[in-house]
């Protein structure tokens, strides 16, 4: 029988591992590989780490977050950036977790504290179809994303993107 645990342990390393990389991000992924049927992950993220706004573009391919520490903003989107739901997602909060469908412009936006959640979306990933960028969000790298970024954390719904 093979027993994965998740430990205290598992969740300091990830958060090393978070902490020292270049995009303030990590993940420990809980599936077997890339090809498997049901991806299972967990995430953690700094809070200066960009998640660039995207949908799931293959319409089976819905998402599944649940928080584990932290908390997170979790913003949902118009075709044309345009927040349309914004969800304060914490581990010792009243909402916990959430499950979007595919083809939903969407960002986890971790806030003051570092942010972990368990991800559990259909698999198999394939990297080159697995996402679609939002054109009116900046690229990972760009100088323009701090100030974006700074943006996201404050958004409501109503209240576009643009203008930056």
């Amino acid at each position: 029988m093979d027993i994965k645990l998740f430990n205290n342990q598992m969740f300091a390393k990830l958060d090393e591992s978070a902490k020292s990389s270049v995009r303030r991000r990590s993940n420990c992924n809980i599936h077997e590989d890339y090809q498997a049927s049901v991806q299972r992950l967990f995430i953690t993220l700094y809070p200066d780490s960009y998640v660039r706004p995207h949908k799931h573009v293959q319409y089976d391919k819905w998402e599944f977050f649940l928080m584990i520490s932290g908390e997170i903003a979790f913003l949902l989107f118009d075709d044309s950036g345009v927040c349309t739901h914004r969800y304060h997602l914490s581990a010792t909060g009243e909402n916990k977790g959430l499950e979007i469908p595919s083809g939903v412009w969407h960002a986890a936006v971790p806030l003051e504290q570092p942010a972990t959640f368990f991800e559990v979306k259909q698999g198999p990933y394939i990297a080159m179809d697995d996402k679609g960028f939002a054109s009116w969000a900046p690229q990972e790298g760009d100088t323009s994303v701090p100030d974006f970024l700074a943006r996201l954390k404050h958004i409501q719904p109503g209240e576009s993107v643009g203008g930056l």
